[in-house]
């Protein structure tokens, strides 16, 4: 059986990862089982270099469709003719897509006009905001899914209010847990640790790259000078994604505790995140992690497709409301900020139930 996996975006390979290895595993044990990697190349990162598929031990894609920036609808088109290509040369028996980028909807759309099978890693996470790329992607592709791998029974419930057939949802867990749990004891300093003689739990970590709170100058302003007066006794270790280094050119926002950096690989940040007093963060992906790290999380956001982790992880919803966010920092510095505890079934072995249930699907087991 050979199955075709898609990736698009440095987070996607962060979830491919354990799948490979689960798929090579079962190949070692003399299963008929083989895949073929596609890197859309959807989002250009210069750090998805050589180390980052060495540290997270990912083999390299077998093809770069190389399709690179544009709008929605330039990117969308030229991901189909790519991938359109890619399953004409290479014929498969299923698409397995993750996430919710761009090239998980465009793949998933060429794959059943092809009239291949598809399964969607992460499916069912909804945000209910339809401003968000992200929710248009996750709908599109759960409409056309064959197979679904669900994350929390938040996503089951959605999917079978669309009407899925209970027979088709499976519910596996979080492959970007398996990451981190495989890869916690390797964790390493980054460099500014030492730089800034940083102690445990004694500073925070700060990212942003959503439109809402970074594309309207006077919107970033006004969250980043909260922040940095609401923290002001700690550093803030600020790794600056280049969508949000492009608005903050020109906005003079200097403050002493405000450490502005470049990206940082997988270890690296994450050692960061682990050790940090608490983490504010526009991300989805990170108010996961903090969660299973029990790690304090203010989400900017004003909503999340990851509810698990407010209702019994570490997240709080704050959006860019000033109120909210003062609140938040109080309760952190009393001390009364909510003890979390992992979701069910993310426990480092979702990427083995995927394989697992590929097998029973596929009759090979």
């Amino acid at each position: 059986m050979n199955i075709t996996i898609v990736a698009g975006a440095r987070p996607n390979f962060m979830k491919i990862a354990p799948i490979i290895e689960a798929i090579k595993q079962k190949k070692s044990e003399g299963f008929d089982l083989s895949f073929r990697l596609v890197h859309t190349g959807q989002h250009y990162d210069k750090n998805l270099s050589d180390t980052f598929f060495e540290e997270l031990n990912i083999p390299f894609p077998d093809i770069n469709l190389d399709v690179k920036s544009g709008s929605q609808a330039e990117q969308t088109a030229a991901i189909m003719i790519g991938f359109e290509k890619e399953l004409k040369q290479h014929p498969t028996h299923l698409v397995l897509v993750v996430g919710d980028v761009t090239s998980t909807m465009a793949c998933t759309i060429v794959a059943k006009k092809a009239g291949v099978k598809v399964a969607h890693v992460e499916a069912g996470i909804r945000s209910g905001d339809m401003n968000m790329p992200e929710e248009i992607n996750r709908i599109v592709t759960d409409n056309l899914t064959d197979y679904f791998f669900t994350t929390s029974t938040h996503a089951n419930t959605n999917l079978e209010k669309m009407g899925v057939s209970k027979n088709n949802i499976y519910f596996v867990g979080n492959v970007m847990i398996d990451t981190l749990l495989k890869n916690e004891t390797r964790f390493k300093k980054p460099p500014v640790w030492e730089e800034l003689n940083l102690q445990e739990k004694s500073y925070f970590v700060l990212t942003l790259h959503r439109p809402s709170n970074v594309d309207e100058e006077v919107q970033l302003k006004k969250l980043i000078l909260q922040i940095a007066e609401l923290g002001e006794k700690y550093p803030i270790i600020f790794p600056v994604h280049p969508r949000t280094q492009k608005f903050l050119k020109g906005l003079k926002l200097d403050f002493k505790n405000l450490h502005y950096m470049s990206p940082l690989g997988y270890l690296e940040f994450n050692y960061l995140v682990k050790h940090a007093k608490a983490v504010l963060t526009d991300s989805g992906g990170i108010t996961e992690e903090t969660t299973v790290m029990n790690v304090p999380c203010m989400t900017l956001r004003n909503s999340t497709e990851r509810p698990e982790t407010c209702d019994i992880g570490t997240n709080v919803l704050v959006g860019n409301d000033p109120e909210k966010i003062s609140q938040a920092f109080y309760k952190l510095y009393s001390g009364h900020w909510k003890q979390g505890k992992a979701p069910e079934l993310w426990d480092g072995k979702a990427a083995i139930r995927i394989v697992d249930h590929i097998m029973e699907i596929f009759k090979l087991l």
